[in-house]
């Protein structure tokens, strides 16, 4: 009797201690979203964040702070164009200065841009006979597409203004028209960024050759709309180099074998030649290489699970062995400061 009953008593206190370890997760010791905490704890986090602010703007005064570099609008040594000022009669007595010398030049300078406006080429070819009869025709550039069409300048900040600044294709032609006196059509703008995409394979290819051929690589998705549907944005990353990719289905940049671009033109890396770093997504799973050298979300268990959380100065480290060739994980090691001893204790026991 005592038996079962210490054996029920076991089962309750592991039922007790993962209901409590359920109702304390948090953003900070599991993948749940800050939207998703307790409102008291968001709360406190949003009247901490409003007493840094007050503390910041109390510290700080307007204007250049002490000891940050200076930035100012500085005279060039040479000018595009240079304007001279000469006055005409004297304030005295009247008498006319055009040949009286010059004793000082006071400078200044005016920056501005040069007034924009179209500006058309028209390219002739011409057709010659030669002497033996047969006829020659030279060819048109690659720019002149069309008996009329715009230009590769044009092209590229059509391109930048709907891809980098985000305008939208109506915006994007009003301005055109009104700051460059090029009345381009909606629909022709549309059109353009797949002209741009077309237009980077080759660098898309060697981009992904030098991903791939990197020891270390990161890789993560987020949702995206595409024409109103729901896509995924991929990325796959190393210190200097950044490759991004939409696919219908998260997960859609896999890391597995050779080549480096598949049929559908996303990035596979070859199994067991890289270090991937990635979250603990089930999607970021796809394909080979290595197991992951850190993880922000293993990191949050483990920091869950040692009984204490990456909050309030207390920092939470992932140490890596890595052994010589192929990069491979060889052990979790989990640093604290600011620990209590029981923490650490647990901490240990926990790795």
């Amino acid at each position: 009797m005592v038996l079962a009953q210490a054996a029920v008593i076991e089962r309750l206190e592991a039922r007790v201690a993962e209901l409590e370890r359920q109702i304390g997760r948090h953003s900070g010791n599991s993948s749940l979203p800050p939207s998703r905490d307790p409102q008291e704890q968001r709360e406190s986090r949003a009247e901490r964040r409003r007493a840094a602010r007050e503390a910041q703007k109390e510290q700080r005064r307007a204007g250049k702070q002490p000891g940050a570099p200076g930035a100012h609008l500085a005279q060039v040594p040479d000018p595009d164009r240079v304007v001279v000022h000469a006055p005409g009669e004297c304030r005295g007595c009247g008498a006319d200065l055009a040949d009286a010398p010059v004793e000082d030049v006071e400078r200044r300078q005016v920056f501005d841009l040069p007034e924009q406006r179209r500006e058309v080429t028209e390219h002739r070819v011409e057709r010659r006979r030669c002497a033996c009869g047969c006829r020659a025709t030279a060819a048109f550039p690659v720019e002149a597409r069309a008996p009329a069409c715009w230009g590769p300048r044009v092209r590229a900040y059509a391109i930048y203004l709907l891809v980098r600044q985000h305008l939208p294709v109506e915006r994007t032609a009003e301005l055109l028209a009104d700051m460059l006196g090029a009345p381009v059509s909606t629909g022709w703008l549309a059109t353009l960024p797949k002209e741009g995409a077309e237009g980077l394979s080759g660098f898309m290819d060697d981009l992904a050759t030098r991903v791939a051929d990197s020891d270390v690589v990161h890789a993560d998705e987020t949702g995206t709309r595409v024409a109103g549907a729901k896509w995924w944005l991929n990325v796959a990353c190393t210190v200097l180099l950044t490759y991004l990719a939409v696919h219908r289905r998260r997960g859609g940049l896999p890391v597995a074998c050779p080549p480096v671009l598949d049929g559908g033109g996303h990035l596979r890396l070859e199994p067991g030649s890289v270090a991937r770093v990635r979250d603990a997504a089930r999607a970021a799973n796809n394909g080979g290489g290595q197991p992951p050298a850190r993880c922000v979300r293993r990191l949050r268990r483990l920091s869950a699970g040692c009984g204490y959380a990456c909050l309030g100065g207390v920092v939470v480290r992932a140490r890596l062995r890595l052994c010589a060739g192929p990069l491979r994980a060889r052990r979790w090691a989990l640093t604290g400061t600011g620990l209590e001893p029981a923490a650490r204790a647990r901490s240990s026991s926990a790795t």
